[in-house]
This record gives C-alpha cells, structure tokens and sequence, in this order.
C-alpha cells in the first residue's frame, strides 16, 4: 500500500523507502513534546521450536554434555523386579567380617544359611519381542512376583526367646551374626503354581524385596529352638499366600482383574489393547488395588511391561498412566517417565495427553517423589511437562492442579543443593526444564498470583546468582522476568529484590554476545527503572552500572555498523558470486543455499557504495537457476533476496520482463507458509506502481491470494497484513467493486476479514503461550487497521 495517501502510514521490509520530507518547525517541536511521554516497550519474541527436544537448538549445551532426547525404549528395559535406586553415596566398610558355617552341626547353637539370590529377569525372559515371552508365560504359569518373601516370624516365643532377641538388638557388629538364624526357601524348579500363591498379603514385618540384604537388621530374628517351627511357617505361608487376603478381594482379582489380563496377554488388536487397559485402570481404581500396597501388583506389571514394544502413541499413553499410578520406583520409574516423554514430544498426542489425564501422574512425581534418588527420572518428567505447558488448554488444566507450588517448592530444593553432590545429576539440567515451564505458565493472571504468593521472584533470582554461567538457565530465568516485569505488581516484587541489579549487569557483562539474553535483560531494567522511582536509584547506586551499559551500546552498534559494511566489501562480495556462477544446488546443495543466504542478509542493507546494489541485476539473473531447481529451501532463500532487491525499478522491471511474477504467483499454492510469505513481498513491491497491480489477474492471483488469506491468516497475522495491503494496492484505484473482485471472491473476503476481525475468534486461534502475545500485539497494531480499512472500502462499493 504504497499510494499517495499513504506512504507515510505503511512502511516495511518489502516497500520502498520513503523520500525525505522537510519538517516544519511545528512538527519538530510535536515531535519533541511526544518524547517526553512513557514509552510503551514491547517485550522481545520468542520465536517457537520447531521441535520439541528437552534442550532447545540455541542451547549452548554441547550434544555430549546434555541427555538425549532422542533414545530406544524396549521392554526388556524395565525391571520385572524392581530395584532400589541406587545412592551415589559411599558407605564405609564395616570392620567386622562375618563368618558363614558351611552347615549346622548337633553341637552348633545357631546356624546361617546363605539365601539363594531371586532369579535374574533378563536371564529368565530373554525377550525377543514383546508377545513371545508373554505366551511363553502365560502357558507355562512362571510370572514370578516382584517380591521374595522371608518365612513369617513365629508367634510362640517364650520371655527368654524375646530377652535373647533384645540383646541382639543392644548387641555389636561382631556378635551380631552369631546370634542370627534366618532361613529363606527358594523354589528351585519352576513348578506351575496357581495365581494365590503367587501374590500373597504379608506382614510388613516378614515382607522382604529382593533388593534388600539378606540379612536385615530390622527384621526380628528366630532363634534356633524355633527353627522348625519358623521352616513350617515359611512352608505354610509359601503354600498360602493369601493368607491375610480377604475372600472378597480375592474373588475381585479372580473375576474382574484377570480376564483383562489374559486379554492383554492373547489380543493383538491396538485398539482393542486400548479399551482394555481403560477397562483394567477403572477397575484397579474400584478395588483400591492402584499404588505399592497392591498384593498382585507384580504380575499386573510384567503383563504392562510387554506391551511398552508395540508402535502405538495411545497404548504407551495407557500402559504409562497404569504403571505410574501403580507407584513404580527405581529404574522402571526413570523408564516410565522416559515413554511419557517420547509421547509428549509430538505435539499431535497432546489431545491423548489431555483426555488420558497423564498429567495428574506426572505432577504427583514432583509432589511425592524423592529428587536425590529419581534426579534423572525428574527431568524426562519436567521434560515432558514442559511439551504439555506449551499448549494453552493444558497450561490452564495444570494451574488448576496446583502445578504452581510444586514448581516453586522443586525450585527451592534444586537451590539447596550443592553442586559438588554427585547424588545430584547435574542441576542447570533440571533448572533448564523447571524454568521453561514457569516461562509459559507465567501467561497466565492465576500463574502470576501464585508466583507472588509462594515468593517465586527471590528464589529465581537465587537461580540466576548460582547458575550466572549457564546461558540456558539464564535466558529462561530472563524470560520468565520480561514476561512479570510487564505487570505493576509483579515488577514491585522485582524491584524489592536489591541483588536482582547487581545480577542483571553481572549478566550484561557477562553475556554480552548472547543477544537474545541481553535484549531481554534490558527489557527488564527498562521496565523497573520506568515503573518504580526506587528501583532508577538502586540500579544507579550498583558500581559501575553506568559503564556496562555505555559499552554495552557501543559494542552493539560497532557490530550493526560491521554488519552493513561486508555488503561494501567487493572481494566478500565477488566470492558469493563466484559460487552462485559455478555451483549449482544439485552438486552442492548446502555451499548455494548458505551463498545465497549471506546475499539475502547484505541485500538488506541500503548503504551507499553496496556492492550488492551495484550488482543487483546479475545477481537476479544468477538466481533464476535456482527457480529452475527442484529444492525448496533454495527457492525460498532466492525468493527473499527478490523480496529486498525488488525494492528497485530496476529490478522490478526485470521480474516483469523475464516473467518472475508468473513464478511468484503459483507459488502462493505451495502451501508453504514461508514461501506464500515471501513471494507476498515480491508482489507487494510490484503492485506499489499501480502500472503493474494488473498482474495479480494472471496465473490465478487473487483467488490465490485469498486461499493463502483463509489458510495461514488466522495462525499468521503478518501474513495476513501483508495480503490485505497487496488487496488494498490492487484495488485502490478501481470506482467500483465489481470490477476489482469476482462476485464470489468478494464474499470470501467478507466473511474472512469480518470473522478475523472478531476479538475473541481472532485470538483464540493462538494456542501457544510463547506467541500468544505478540500475536495479540501484531493482530490489534497492524492487521486490525489494514483489514478495517479493506473491508470498509469494499463494503462501501457493494452498497454505493
């Protein structure tokens, strides 16, 4: 919209520069009484992730100093018995060494038998694939339980039994074998055993777990006199392990929980593996058998366990929700939360992860769970919260959850731990997933609230003081600041922060290459200082203040100066040449692209004595190979470059000649976004000479346009704007309406632009809390007044 009337109003990228006016003495004088006015800042653009991973592509973390993202996930990784997680730290040696008699004689008070270790799962299953065992299993009747059970203690103890046991209690290490009799029995063969007495109800006090010594401490001890009889108990509670199973619950497992199973075990349909895991959660749910105390937890998770191999996002989704409400620990917990984020990280499960309600699971983790023991299964979790918050329907579910103060408690722990803890897997990892949900759920007003109340702003600013050297942790912390120091009451709680200045120019200093920190650390002060009289003293009265951002800007702009003069430099320039003369995409695909990228950035510059502008019209001609070629990334960078040289006659003159704008046009069906983008530029700096807007009649154009409009616009408010200102230059001129559009191109139009041009439709088209913002900015400063005035002039012409 390069008219007349309106040069002054449209100004961008894609247009020609607008002739210097002289100004009055009137209007330099507004000019100056405009200034002295609060500037209203806009908060810098997160652009979002193309994809999701749990370090971003600008993370300065190095691939071999960060977790994968990427990883295989089998079942064969999960545990049929679960193990204690391992602690890093160091035990001291005990100085006695027990001793072990190789067998009981008559004369022998006491005597130890060496328990016989649970069979090794991996050696047991040898699973090649997820059903084999699993029908193997199911035939032969061999699911062990997760649990190994000591003998139940026997009841008839005498008073001098109970003394003895006392003492051993008192006793030393040294005496401590001597006075200990256990006797454990293991089935040697795996004879088929019935479903009661695989899962049995014990005391807590003979319940044992295969991770745990033989020898227990806390287990009260027999004595030899009762060794029979603790042998008969064992035999007996072996033999009956339902013992304290009530009839009721037993008769539940039989006829509700174990036909889901067997289905489990024998059904190779997904979705019907689906509804019967919905089935078999519902019903666990009903007989209270969710969590540890579950009696046959055991086989429910090996029969889950099998299923993880089968490629179905829904069945994973289940199979997780199951397990995790089952209260795994250990590695199955760090597996489980691994499958969760492998779901997560395609952004079309996010219905499935909403309609499962996974997201109670996984909050219940950071509520409940210890962070020293499960460090590394807390980040595939937080990974995965973090995918969830980025979609707006989600975000909200998680604030109602009290997401909020679990992250702000999780925040304070990972403050308070000591950096040299090998217990702890590396801190900044977990801080960079911890912070970039706090990033989207600060969006939010209820977020913000919470934020205030549980004191959040000191604790991040604890963050950036222990962190100040990781750039992750910093820009999202950074982040996090823009968005609250945008809100009065927020900013406050910022300002109350004495040390928040101190760090905020340790960082300046610190990260001064790092633009996207500083900008946003700018923000932040530009905020404070603006916002709050105290917080300009404070920030003046840091030492050295002053300085850092004095030379903060003259390194900024040396650079921006650097930047522009490589476009004056004929040898940089002659090289780019070079290769676009003698390479061609198809033999090197990268070296043309990346050439003809650098070209695109210099032609941006309008600097006098530009070799590029000097040179523009062969470089034209050179890029028109790559129109030829059959690689899209190519075009698109070509298309930029037409985009910043077609703001000259000269070459406007040539896409009309070599026939480029026919180019343009079909490609605005590419369905491409950032293709209909740019080749939008190109017709935009054509159609400012109205000599040449009859172009947009060929090929197609505006109905493509239109598409273009009707697809993209609602997700892309700049290429919105940037059709309806071609629109606007196609039908300046024209008396009336019929003309300028087809009947029905004019009523697409009208229900389009009346539709996005509706506050609440508009706006909820957004989802992703990074954009949402500078989408609303964009739609109310630059799209609204385009599409007001564009439906404004049609209408009229309709109804004149």
């Amino acid at each position: 919209m390069q008219s007349s009337k309106s040069k002054k109003e449209y100004s961008g990228a894609f247009y020609k520069p607008p002739l210097a006016v002289q100004k009055t003495s009137a209007e330099i004088i507004n000019e100056a009484r405009n200034t002295l006015r609060t500037l209203r800042t806009r908060r810098p653009f997160t652009p979002r992730e193309q994809q999701r991973k749990l370090f971003g592509s600008a993370s300065s973390r190095t691939p071999e100093n960060r977790p994968p993202s990427t990883f295989s996930l089998h079942a064969f990784n999960f545990e049929s018995v679960e193990s204690r997680t391992v602690s890093c730290a160091r035990l001291n040696p005990l100085d006695h060494k027990p001793k072990l008699l190789p067998s009981a004689t008559s004369e022998e008070e006491h005597s130890v038998f060496p328990a016989k270790l649970p069979v090794d799962s991996e050696e047991v299953r040898k699973v090649s694939n997820a059903r084999a065992l699993l029908f193997k299993t199911a035939a032969c009747g061999n699911l062990l339980p997760d649990k190994v059970f000591l003998p139940v203690e026997s009841k008839r103890q005498n008073f001098e039994e109970q003394a003895a046991m006392s003492d051993i209690s008192k006793s030393s290490n040294a005496n401590f074998p001597e006075k200990l009799t256990v006797q454990m029995n293991f089935k040697d063969k795996c004879a088929p055993l019935t479903y009661k007495e695989h899962h049995s109800k014990i005391s807590p006090s003979s319940q044992f777990s295969n991770q745990s010594n033989p020898i227990n401490s806390q287990e009260s001890p027999l004595s030899s006199s009762d060794n029979t009889e603790g042998a008969k108990s064992s035999n007996k509670s072996e033999n009956n392990v339902d013992a304290d199973e009530t009839e009721e619950e037993e008769n539940y497992w039989n006829m509700k929980v174990l036909p889901i199973l067997h289905e489990l075990e024998t059904e190779d349909n997904v979705e019907n593996l689906c509804h019967a895991c919905t089935i078999l959660y519902q019903v666990l749910e009903e007989g209270n058998m969710l969590g540890k105390r579950f009696k046959r937890r055991s086989l429910c998770l090996k029969t889950l366990y099998k299923l993880v191999d089968i490629a179905s996002d829904s069945l994973s989704l289940k199979l997780a929700k199951i397990i995790l409400d089952l209260k795994v620990s250990g590695k199955n917990l760090l597996n489980v939360c691994k499958l969760v984020f492998k779901i997560s990280r395609n952004e079309k499960n996010d219905s499935l992860i909403q309609n499962d309600g996974i997201l109670d699971s996984l909050l219940e983790i950071l509520g409940t769970e210890d962070l020293g023991t499960n460090t590394e299964a807390f980040l595939y979790c937080m990974g995965a919260i973090k995918f969830i918050s980025g979609n707006a329907r989600l975000l909200n579910e998680m604030v109602n959850k009290g997401s909020v103060g679990m992250l702000v408690q999780l925040m304070k722990q990972i403050n308070d731990i000591d950096e040299n803890d090998a217990q702890f897997f590396s801190p900044g990892h977990l801080l960079v997933q911890l912070t970039a949900i706090l990033r989207n759920l600060v969006d939010l007003p209820e977020s913000r609230s919470k934020l205030l109340e549980y004191r959040a702003i000191p604790e991040l600013c604890l963050v950036l003081e222990k962190h100040i050297s990781d750039k992750d942790v910093c820009t999202n912390v950074a982040r996090i600041f823009s968005k609250l120091s945008s809100f009065n009451d927020c900013c406050t709680a910022l300002a109350d922060c004495s040390r928040c200045y101190v760090l905020f120019l340790a960082l300046l200093n610190k990260h001064t290459k790092k633009q996207d920190l500083v900008v946003r650390i700018i923000f932040i002060l530009g905020n404070l200082t603006a916002k709050n009289s105290r917080a300009r003293e404070q920030f003046l009265e840091v030492q050295g203040s002053i300085d850092i951002l004095v030379a903060l800007f003259q390194y900024n702009c040396e650079a921006d100066v650097n930047g522009a003069s490589l476009a004056n430099n004929h040898q940089i320039v002659g090289l780019l040449i070079k290769v676009l003369e003698y390479k061609s995409v198809e033999e090197c695909e990268e070296l043309v692209i990346n050439t003809t990228a650098t070209i695109n950035n210099l032609s941006f510059y309008q600097v006098k004595d530009s070799v590029i502008q000097e040179r523009k019209l062969y470089i034209a001609e050179l890029l028109l190979k790559l129109f030829m070629s059959n690689n899209m990334d190519g075009i698109l960078e070509a298309i930029r470059v037409f985009g910043n040289l077609s703001q000259y006659h000269e070459i406007c003159d040539f896409i009309i000649q070599r026939k480029v704008y026919k180019f343009m046009i079909t490609l605005l069906d590419a369905k491409h976004q950032e293709v209909c983008f740019s080749a939008c530029g190109v017709l935009i700096n054509l159609t400012v000479d109205k000599n040449r807007r009859s172009i947009l009649n060929e090929e197609g154009g505006i109905k493509k346009l239109i598409d273009c409009l009707r697809d993209f616009g609602p997700t892309d408010w700049q290429l919105a704007c940037l059709i309806c200102k071609i629109l606007w230059n196609y039908s300046e001129n024209i008396t009336s309406a019929q003309p300028c559009f087809e009947d029905d191109d004019t009523n697409t139009l009208l229900v389009l632009l009346t539709s996005f041009l509706d506050d609440e439709l508009a706006l909820d088209y957004s989802f992703d809390s990074d954009l949402r913002e500078y989408h609303k900015l964009y739609w109310e400063t630059e799209f609204k007044p385009v599409a007001q005035k564009l439906l404004q002039k049609i209408q009229n012409r309709i109804f004149s």
